[in-house]
């Protein structure tokens, strides 16, 4: 017996085939009604010629497809089988109201305030400061609050008005990858709090801190062992599907020991320890799994070549694991007590530590700017043409290869270097500003929020 992409059993004898002349998908919208979303015209028979499109060939021919420069172009689509056929990349295309495009807000929306998160963290870490920058900043992670808050009501409003959607969008094979970036925001929130919200001396709100961290941490990890428990369970993927997506679910644990970076030297001696400790473990774990699916991604690459150019942004992923790696272990180092001497003998004592993370922090730096290369080249030379949520990932990953690069220049006491991460920041706040844009944009003109449009259908 064989088995399908799904997983169900079939066998040779009874594969069937479909006889329409184009193959598409079927999306049922919130008012019970099925529009048909076709994929591609069927090839003739010749040297590309590909075997009939079901699910066992797909797979494969969609590979040859994108190795012999013929993938299929979502950008194009047929509206020649009647009124049912709506191209969804039409601009004349159905409009739809509130309730049904709320069935299509997916937790992909919580790289906004991840993003958003980012860019405050990065405004206060900046080497040349000028008067107001920090105001700025705060007034980013205000909105940033506000931004959060929105979409938390915005998701429950789905949750409400689409029965069932929750467990499906946790269960879906690609959406559910995203809801870590739930989590993400959240650490994001944590960090910029103790930089703009929280008083050095206010000893009350740095017990609030220390508790918010250890029930992150708790939480992340039960959602790291989880989520990969039930991918590993329930979904069957082909190495020639993989996205950077596949690592997000171990991002939140291994954002402990970013957290843990910016909470460390705020905290008593005798509670930044066992902090340090739980951030370096955690970051450890984040990124041995990182560096695991970094084997499948370059397969993935190897055999399939580079994804479609519409979730190319996405390759941007890679980045942020070995940079906020690097930056957790300069904080973190940075956050021990002067006095730290495991031995009490000067031997290790915490300046040798603090040593040994700048050399670590620079050998993971190195791995960053090698994908970020791989990110940009791939994105530079097809870049998309409609906007997806994962064009975010061009913003909150290198916000994190910015501020290691901030940390490394700080720690050598490099002026040149710091004024290229000033420069660094003016680029990632663009990119910010146009991310920001074209997503409004597409949340007007109906690009996002649409049945085939989101992350709630697997098109990659």
């Amino acid at each position: 017996m064989e088995r399908n992409l799904a997983g169900a059993p079939i066998s040779k004898g009874s594969t069937s085939y479909d006889t329409s002349p184009t193959p598409s998908f079927t999306f049922p919208d919130s008012e019970r009604t099925t529009i048909h979303y076709p994929l591609d015209e069927k090839r003739p028979e010749g040297p590309d010629y590909e075997r009939p499109d079901t699910q066992l060939s797909s797979s494969e021919n969609s590979i040859f497809a994108m190795k012999e420069g013929r993938g299929k172009d979502v950008e194009r689509g047929n509206n020649m089988h009647g009124e049912d056929h709506i191209d969804v990349n039409d601009p004349n295309r159905p409009k739809l109201g509130i309730r049904q495009r709320m069935h299509h807000f997916t937790w992909a929306w919580f790289t906004l305030p991840m993003s958003t998160g980012g860019l405050s963290l990065l405004i206060y870490a900046q080497p040349h400061q000028f008067p107001g920058l920090r105001q700025i900043g705060l007034f980013v992670y205000i909105v940033n609050v506000i931004i959060f808050t929105s979409l938390v009501v915005a998701m429950l409003t789905r949750f409400f008005l689409h029965q069932g959607d929750f467990c499906k969008s946790l269960t879906h094979p690609r959406e559910g990858f995203f809801f870590p970036t739930f989590f993400l925001s959240i650490a994001t929130l944590v960090t910029s709090t103790q930089r703009y919200a929280i008083p050095d001396d206010d000893i009350a709100l740095k017990w609030v801190i220390q508790a918010i961290f250890w029930a992150y941490v708790v939480i992340t990890l039960i959602l790291a062992v989880g989520q990969y428990s039930y991918v590993f369970a329930a979904h069957n993927f082909g190495l020639q599907t993989m996205m950077p997506t596949w690592i997000l679910p171990i991002f939140p644990i291994m954002l402990s020991g970013t957290i843990a970076s910016v909470i460390a030297d705020t905290q008593p001696d005798i509670t930044a320890v066992p902090i340090v400790i739980a951030g370096m473990t955690c970051q450890g774990l984040g990124l041995s799994v990182a560096v695991m699916m970094y084997a499948h991604m370059v397969g993935r690459l190897m055999s399939a070549g580079l994804p479609n150019r519409e979730h190319r942004p996405g390759l941007f992923m890679n980045v942020g694991p070995p940079a906020f790696t690097a930056l957790a272990f300069i904080g973190m180092a940075n956050g021990l007590p002067d006095s730290f001497d495991r031995e009490m003998d000067g031997f290790i004592d915490v300046y040798l530590i603090r040593t040994f993370a700048v050399i670590g922090a620079v050998f993971l730096w190195a791995l960053s700017l090698w994908w970020f290369g791989i990110a940009f080249v791939a994105t530079i030379s097809s870049p998309p043409k409609y906007f997806h949520l994962g064009w975010w990932a061009m913003v909150f990953p290198n916000t994190g290869f910015i501020l290691a690069t901030i940390s490394i220049a700080k720690e050598f006491r490099s002026s040149t270097v710091q004024w290229v991460t000033t420069g660094m920041s003016i680029c990632l706040l663009s990119t910010y500003c146009f991310v920001f844009y074209n997503h409004v944009r597409a949340v007007i003109i109906q690009d996002i929020m649409y049945p085939g449009r989101d992350e709630d259908v697997e098109d990659h």
